[in-house]
C-alpha cells in the first residue's frame, strides 16, 4: 500500500526505473528480426537429388531368375530393379561390375541350356553400341562370358544409326558362323532392342536364348 493507504501501480513503479537505451548495431537487428520472421516448424526441405538421379532406376543384386515376356520377345533376367541399391550410372560406371555381372551370368547360361550348350555350336553377342561406342558394358561383359563358356564372342553383330529405343532397325554388319546365339543385354526394360535384334537374326535362319542381367521394371 502505498501513503494514505492507496494502492500501489505497478506503471507507477515501472515509470520510476530509469532504464538506459541500448543501441543494437543494425546488422545484429536485422538478423534478429530475420530469425523472428522466419518459422521455427516450418518443414524443412531435402535438397534435391542431382539432376538425372531423383528418378533413375536401381538394383539391389538380390537374385530374382524370371524369364519375361516383353515386345513379343522373352528373356531370361538375373535380377529386378528395385526401389533400393545402386544406380544404374553408378553400376555402368564401374569396371569392377563387368566381371560381377560376368561371374554371376554364365553359370545361370549354363544352366537353362545345359547340355545344348555341351553340344557346341554356339556363340554370344550383344546388342548394338548407342551412346558408349568404347568400353561399351554390356561388350565388355559378353566378351568375358564368352571365355568362361568357352564360344566365341562376336563384336558389332549389329549396327543401329538412332539412338531412339522404340522401334529400333537394325542393320547386320557380322553374321556369326554358329547356329545357336546367346543374346546378351545389361538391362531390358521394354525389350524393343531384344525384338530388333530377333527380327535380324530370324532373318538369316538363326536362333537366340535372350538373357540380360537386369530386368528394369518392377
Amino acid at each position: 500500500m502505498g501513503k494514505g493507504g492507496n494502492p500501489i501501480e505497478l506503471d507507477d513503479i515501472l515509470s520510476e526505473i530509469d532504464v538506459p537505451e541500448i543501441e543494437v548495431a543494425p546488422d545484429v537487428l536485422s538478423n534478429a528480426q530475420q530469425a523472428v520472421s522466419k518459422d521455427l516448424f516450418a518443414e524443412q526441405k531435402r535438397k534435391a537429388w542431382k539432376e538425372g538421379q531423383a528418378d533413375e532406376a536401381r538394383c539391389d543384386f538380390i537374385r530374382k531368375v524370371r524369364i519375361t515376356r516383353r515386345s513379343d520377345t522373352f528373356f531370361i533376367s538375373l535380377w529386378q530393379k528395385s526401389l533400393m541399391g545402386r544406380t544404374l550410372t553408378d553400376i555402368k560406371g564401374d569396371e569392377s561390375m563387368v566381371a560381377f555381372f560376368a561371374e554371376n551370368m554364365a553359370p545361370l547360361m549354363t544352366d537353362i541350356l545345359g547340355d545344348n550348350l555341351l553340344k557346341g555350336d554356339w556363340a554370344i553377342v550383344t546388342t548394338p553400341k548407342r551412346r558408349h561406342l568404347t568400353k561399351n558394358f554390356a561388350t565388355l561383359i559378353s566378351e568375358r562370358i564368352g571365355e568362361m563358356l568357352g564360344i566365341p564372342f562376336y563384336e558389332d553383330v549389329a549396327f543401329c544409326h538412332s539412338k531412339q529405343r522404340m522401334n529400333a532397325v537394325f542393320t547386320l554388319n557380322i553374321l556369326p558362323k554358329e547356329q545357336n546365339l546367346i543374346v546378351f543385354d545389361d538391362f531390358v526394360t521394354t525389350g524393343q532392342t531384344l525384338l530388333a535384334m530377333r527380327k535380324l537374326m530370324q532373318e538369316h535362319n538363326k536362333n537366340c536364348a535372350f538373357f540380360t542381367g537386369i530386368n528394369n521394371k518392377l
